[in-house]
């Protein structure tokens, strides 16, 4: 029998699955762990200390111990993040074998990631003990670092690439391109679309698709308006080219997902 002895330099304690109602907001608190973040739908606006971070889906924040943060907003109601704390045990590794992890990361592969953070609460629910719940931790924080070292991207074209996300969020429901969105930003096309991609994974026609079928959910669950009239409102050229879309990045039809979702749709605080 092998018989293996080690060491995990983070203690996980807990994590879970947050799903919005659209109600209250993130709690103020100070907390005496790490916490980390990852959005997977909607958006989180969080202040930490004097610093504010307004989250999008596919991003992760960091918070750090002792330190005050707050929800700067009540919950968007498409709102959906993943969450986990942990703590740094003592250790005696070189610091070499330490790396860099920023407070905020745009994932760049977010289905890999997400199966990490789905492994973490499976094995949380089956009673695996802190510390090997910490190698996951550490292997999502070493993934982190690595999309970092990937991205490469300087400072002002981060700032573009968030600029043009905020574009999108605002201007879905317009006639938005690459081309229109690099003219209102006053910019190359090739390159704001290269450091869009950097920096969060996907090009910005799929990023304006993505913010469209999101509006288009919500718009289904909230009101009576006919699918034509969602379409319209969401930036889609007609209903047709809408329910593709949404048939390939929900796996149904509007119409079915308004039948399923409308009555029954269950969110949690």
């Amino acid at each position: 029998m092998l018989a293996l002895k080690f060491a995990s330099p983070i203690v996980a304690q807990n994590g879970g699955y947050f799903i919005s109602r659209g109600v209250g907001r993130h709690p103020r608190r100070v907390i005496d762990s790490y916490e980390l973040i990852y959005v997977d739908k909607g958006s989180l606006a969080l202040r930490e200390q004097d610093e504010d971070f307004v989250l999008g889906a596919g991003e992760t924040l960091l918070l750090q111990p002792g330190q005050l943060h707050e929800g700067i907003t009540d919950y968007d109601p498409a709102l959906r993040f993943y969450w986990l704390h942990f703590e740094l045990a003592p250790t005696t590794a070189p610091e070499s074998g330490s790396f860099v992890v920023r407070r905020r990361t745009a994932v760049t592969e977010p289905e890999r990631f997400v199966a990490l953070l789905r492994l973490f609460l499976g094995e949380q629910e089956d009673g695996a003990p802190p510390e090997t719940l910490g190698l996951l931790v550490l292997l999502m924080l070493q993934r982190l670092s690595r999309h970092q070292e990937k991205t490469g991207i300087a400072e002002r074209g981060m700032a573009l690439a968030y600029r043009a996300r905020q574009q999108i969020g605002i201007r879905f429901g317009d006639e938005l391109g690459a081309s229109s969105l690099a003219e209102l930003l006053r910019c190359n096309a090739d390159y704001l679309g290269r450091v869009f991609r950097q920096a969060f994974g996907v090009t910005i026609t799929e990023a304006i698709h993505r913010q469209r079928i999101t509006a288009a959910e919500r718009m289904l669950l909230r009101n009576d308006s006919s699918i034509a009239v969602i379409a319209q409102r969401c930036g889609f050229k007609d209903s047709a080219y809408m329910r593709r879309l949404f048939i390939r990045k929900v796996g149904m039809t509007p119409a079915v997902y308004r039948k399923l979702y409308c009555k029954e749709h269950v969110n949690f605080e």
